[in-house]
């Protein structure tokens, strides 16, 4: 039944950062009874806290300001762990584009990443991960964390003449330095997706998964790769059994998630969302956009946008159930009491759920 789904769902509320600009572009990430959250608001990156499993968090602390912070279509923060690291990534710049399809992005955007070790109340100030200025400007990327201080960055990059690429760097020192930028993929049809987020996520034996739409013989399908290191990414792989012939670029990525040492992924062809393990079947759970992934106690939940609202399908249901009518680019991440804590925009706020 969808109510006893429901049953221990806790909602809070994000306020707006002290300028009451917009709250945009929420992201999560969670360690024992510790949920970590940052988004962006105006020019300024945020970083909120809960010690309770998402039911309460404390006041937003600013972790940085920038001239151009892009928070449009997936873009803005990312967060990830490092042992008792908290990282915070983000593409910045300080000249507007006056690209007319540049979509309020900086014409010199560069990767930066911030480091709290006092559970968020202070803020390093920012290293740039790409290694040529400006390759990061389109905005969008992804972070993740793994054992041993290790983090790892992946991005759509514009080094070169022309073509988008996905580039990425890692760091074996919880974020103090990155490596030298190593190339994840080049289309041999001359550029991937060129504005749809990658994804990434590091499973607890330490092997990196990484996917993105590409942009192969006309089509835009999902891929991904895999890496020991960091350095050597092998197995591509196409997603899903179908194809997506666009001559357009759809704005959407999709999801990454480890549930018992299997990566299962989610993501949008045409207007369908689905999800799919590499290799295997893909499972179509509904129309919609702006797909999340985290995975709970008993399966994979995945979160996304429909003419409904925001919408969340949890691992034994049926059919999604709506978390709000009038929210936006959900965010999802898995909690150490097998819950899945759910985040949101919606009007100028995040708001956040528990689903159990």
């Amino acid at each position: 039944m969808l109510s006893a789904i429901l049953v221990a769902i806790f909602a809070a509320l994000s306020a707006p950062n002290p300028q009451q600009e917009p709250a945009r572009a929420p992201q999560l990430v969670s360690a024992g009874s510790m949920v970590g959250m940052t988004f962006g608001a105006g020019s300024g990156i945020y970083f909120r806290v809960s010690h309770d499993s998402g039911r309460n968090f404390d006041a937003p602390v600013k972790v940085a300001d920038a001239d151009v912070l892009p928070l449009n279509r997936h873009r803005g923060p990312r967060i990830a762990l490092s042992g008792a690291t908290i990282v915070i990534t983000a593409v910045t710049g300080y000249r507007l584009s006056q690209d007319p399809h540049g979509h309020g992005l900086p014409s010199d955007g560069d990767l930066t990443a911030w480091r709290s070790v006092d559970g968020g109340k202070s803020w390093s100030g920012g290293v740039v991960v790409n290694d040529v200025p400006g390759a990061a400007r389109e905005g969008l990327h992804s972070l993740a964390g793994g054992p041993n201080g290790r983090l790892f960055a992946v991005w759509l990059d514009k080094r070169g003449a022309t073509g988008t690429r996905l580039f990425s760097a890692r760091s074996n020192d919880s974020g103090v330095t990155w490596s030298k930028n190593v190339l994840v993929y080049a289309s041999p049809d001359g550029t991937i997706c060129e504005c749809c987020h990658p994804s990434a996520v590091i499973d607890p034996n330490g092997q990196i998964f990484v996917m993105w739409r590409n942009w192969l013989g006309g089509a835009r399908d999902m891929y991904l790769a895999r890496s020991r290191d960091g350095e050597t990414f092998t197995n591509i792989e196409k997603l899903g059994e179908g194809s997506w012939q666009l001559n357009a670029c759809p704005m959407d990525g999709g999801g990454l998630a480890i549930y018992q040492d299997r990566v299962v992924t989610a993501w949008r062809r045409d207007q369908t969302v689905y999800l799919a393990e590499p290799g295997g079947r893909e499972k179509a759970l509904g129309e919609g956009r702006e797909i999340a992934l985290a995975a709970g106690a008993n399966g994979s939940y995945a979160a996304w946008v429909d003419s409904s609202g925001v919408e969340i399908r949890t691992p034994d249901a049926s059919r999604p159930v709506l978390l709000s009518g009038s929210g936006t680019l959900p965010a999802l991440a898995s909690l150490s009491d097998g819950a899945v804590l759910a985040a949101w925009e919606e009007n100028g706020v995040i708001k956040t759920k528990r689903v159990e």
